[in-house]
């Protein structure tokens, strides 16, 4: 499972290179992962390949949509276009394997009414007014207390949150929180690496 994502994120470069068949050798090429291994992954959720003739890149990608239970068609939103939220919108459509952020909200008047990276910025004012239809999905790069903006978001209609502030943040009923704690992967590392250190010393 924990090549799947690796599997459709190629996939979705492929076809969007306007490929339609690959054979597992060049897939190996391209992902890093053995052609034998590729094959043993693909024959446990079906037999949908031939030898010489390759694997249908676009029916591939939609049984690993199902399977992983993801889409393109994802719409994300932006909390805070700061410095992190503007690195983040470098990397908006992630690398075809999910969703894309679709607008993004800020309070600084500087940004407001803007396009940032081809994304349109409101202010957190029209959250409500400017949420797109459907959309599931947050993500919170802002500073200060972020449990307003997790409340009103829950109203909105979010059901997740991809959260960067490092701040403590109660989840109301029926929402998921995920946190990105860089510090604290950090100190995993660093007492991992020393840990490994040790044994070689």
């Amino acid at each position: 499972m924990q090549r799947y994502p690796i599997y459709l994120k190629a996939l979705r470069k492929l076809s969007a290179q306007g490929v339609k068949r690959i054979l597992s050798p060049q897939l190996s090429e391209y992902v890093n992962i053995p052609s034998t291994t590729i094959r043993r992954d693909f024959s446990l959720i079906g037999r949908f390949g031939k030898q010489g003739y390759g694997y249908d890149v676009d029916n591939l990608i939609s049984i690993f949509n199902e399977v992983l239970g993801t889409g393109f068609d994802e719409k994300i939103i932006l909390i805070g276009v700061g410095n992190l939220g503007q690195a983040l919108l470098n990397y908006n459509r992630w690398d075809y394997v999910v969703g894309e952020i679709v607008m993004a909200f800020d309070i600084d008047p500087n940004l407001i009414g803007k396009k940032i990276k081809g994304i349109d910025v409101y202010s957190i004012d029209q959250l409500e007014e400017k949420m797109p239809a459907e959309c599931n999905l947050a993500i919170l790069a802002i500073n200060g207390d972020a449990q307003p903006i997790v409340d009103r978001l829950k109203e909105a209609g979010i059901i997740g949150i991809l959260d960067f502030t490092h701040m403590h943040i109660r989840a109301p009923k029926g929402m998921i929180i995920k946190s990105v704690d860089v510090i604290a992967n950090i100190q995993e590392l660093v007492f991992e690496a020393n840990t490994i250190k040790k044994f070689k010393d």
